[in-house]
């Protein structure tokens, strides 16, 4: 479904912009990506600021017009800041844009289309749109980087795909540190409580402050390697106290 999303940048100046973009298209699963008439391309800025995404941008299609690039898809969304004199439906929220955009992929090409960096697409190029597409921002300043633009709306569109149920997206896991069991969870409270006594810093027979650290820990859920690191420092502290 991923591989039918298309991203077509228009006339880009920068070659940087090209690389930067690839890079955010790579992060969200994203490899398909169409050049209408780039300034300056290949170029080795769009290699470096691809920053491990370089087979997108070598992999790209390069086009002369917009309607060439888009000449397969069923959807068309055309990403600008500014609503046009041409009336196409819009989509307010990125979020409502990437579930039908998800959603038409499932059966052909779709595309997400990027402007000029100045000023964006005409309304030409809007005319071989279908939709179009806002990214909500301050009022005050809107202003978005084209790879800022492709990484919210790619985002978007990930985030609409994993959670479809025929995705089955699993997010990648950190190998969990083991619990300790209660039983070394006990020791180390008798180790603990020990060295409070003999140290001094208990003195009172029917004090709390024990039952107030148990519950500490047992709410910061210490690792096997938390404790065995507190019990050694539990027992530095008691050689120190014996040497005294």
């Amino acid at each position: 479904m991923l591989s039918n999303i298309r991203i077509v940048l228009v006339q880009t100046y920068h070659p940087g912009n090209i690389g930067a973009s690839a890079r955010a298209m790579k992060t969200m699963g994203l490899t398909d990506l169409v050049l209408v008439n780039p300034r300056c391309y290949p170029d080795p800025e769009a290699s470096r600021l691809a920053a491990g995404a370089e087979d997108v941008v070598n992999n790209a299609t390069v086009v002369s017009s917009l309607a060439e690039a888009v000449t397969d898809c069923v959807q068309v969304v055309g990403a600008s800041a500014r609503l046009r004199s041409y009336p196409l439906p819009h989509y307010d929220e990125p979020s409502e844009m990437a579930t039908s955009l998800v959603d038409n992929a499932s059966e052909a090409p779709v595309a997400l289309v990027f402007g000029r960096e100045r000023f964006g697409l005409t309304n030409d190029e809007i005319r071989d749109c279908s939709h179009q597409v806002s990214i909500p921002a301050n009022p005050d300043y809107g202003v978005l980087n084209l790879s800022q633009a492709v990484q919210v709306l790619a985002y978007e569109t990930f985030g609409a795909w994993r959670r479809r149920p025929d995705s089955d997206y699993q997010a990648p896991r950190h190998a969990s540190a083991p619990l300790p069991t209660r039983q070394q969870i006990d020791h180390f409270h008798e180790h603990l409580s020990r060295v409070m006594h003999a140290s001094g810093f208990i003195t009172q027979p029917h004090a709390r402050t024990e039952e107030q650290l148990r519950a500490l820990f047992d709410r910061a859920q210490p690792t096997r390697r938390d404790i065995s690191l507190l019990r050694g420092l539990l027992s530095s502290l008691e050689d120190g106290i014996r040497d005294t």
